[in-house]
């Protein structure tokens, strides 16, 4: 079996306070960090474990995952692993970057962040420096920002900054609404964002979440994605083998990247071959702006 999987365990802290985000500043208990880390490896283990598989992970935690020691450690464990084709995870790079290189030269191969920058959370310069440790490193990776005019400017400097093959992705703010003329400013910085201006109609629409893509919990349950809360059985019982199959979205519409990414009627799996995990584009951002 080929499968992707977004984890997602109990872990909802962060170190950030972005006005935009409900668990900005979140503190989680010693007992949630316990629990959180349990999930975690237990995860990690039964991955470890399902040699005779080819699987993909993407952690989607609510908070900052790479804060604490047991993600940094989960994503180096599984990296080393020959059945894992990739490990990635959702970051604000908040943390120090040294770390990665403990995957050694293969499994660094396997590693990819998807990083945020947030205006008014962390120094520019300190953030930028952050993303070149990562392309001295050799460590694939995107960056992004939410399109919010206060973020504009920053995003033009970030885009200006950053070498030519680092994706710049702008995801639309939640919530907003965007003139043609708004639109165009962020287009100009991420060609791909009119896939995020507007929720896409996914109703009774195949997706291939469910099927080769599923979601999971720090209790093991899998759904097919992160939106639908029906469940398909559990991770550790091997009872979700038998739920997966092709079906359609049984939602109106469907507006987050790590969602409709998988969308069939969409053509992101071409746009982001090869890099669908970590949203990288399969070409560079210039040569982009013909495909959005």
């Amino acid at each position: 079996m080929d499968l992707t999987i977004l984890y997602r365990g109990p872990l909802s802290s962060c170190d950030y306070d972005c006005p935009y985000c409900p668990f900005a500043k979140r503190r989680d208990s010693r007992e949630q960090l316990r629990a959180d880390r349990a999930a975690l490896e237990r995860f990690t283990a039964w991955a470890a474990a399902q040699t005779g598989d080819r699987l993909s992970v993407l952690f989607t935690p609510w908070g900052e995952g790479l804060v604490r020691s047991w993600y940094r450690r989960a994503l180096v464990e599984l990296a080393q692993l020959p059945h894992i084709r990739r490990v990635a995870i959702q970051t604000n790079l908040s943390s120090r970057t040294g770390w990665l290189a403990e995957a050694g030269g293969a499994g660094l191969g396997k590693i990819a962040l998807w990083c945020t920058y947030h205006p008014g959370q962390t120094p520019y310069e300190r953030f930028l420096g952050k993303c070149r440790e990562l392309t001295a490193m050799g460590v694939r990776h995107s960056v992004g920002i939410v399109g919010l005019d206060e973020h504009l400017a920053e995003a033009r400097r970030l885009r200006a900054a950053l070498p030519d093959e680092v994706y710049l992705w702008v995801n639309a703010a939640e919530g907003h609404t965007y003139t043609d003329e708004e639109a165009d400013r962020w287009t100009a910085v991420d060609p791909l964002f009119p896939y995020s201006r507007h929720p896409h109609r996914s109703a009774g629409l195949p997706c291939r979440t469910g099927e080769s893509v599923v979601s999971v919990d720090g209790e093991g349950t899998v759904r097919r994605c992160h939106f639908v809360p029906a469940e398909l059985g559990n991770l550790y019982d091997g009872s979700y083998r038998r739920a997966l199959g092709p079906r359609a979205c049984p939602l109106a519409v469907c507006d987050c990247h790590i969602g409709y990414v998988h969308l069939e009627t969409l053509p992101l799996y071409d746009v982001f071959a090869g890099g669908v995990l970590e949203r990288i584009p399969a070409a560079s951002p210039p040569s982009l702006l013909g495909r959005a």
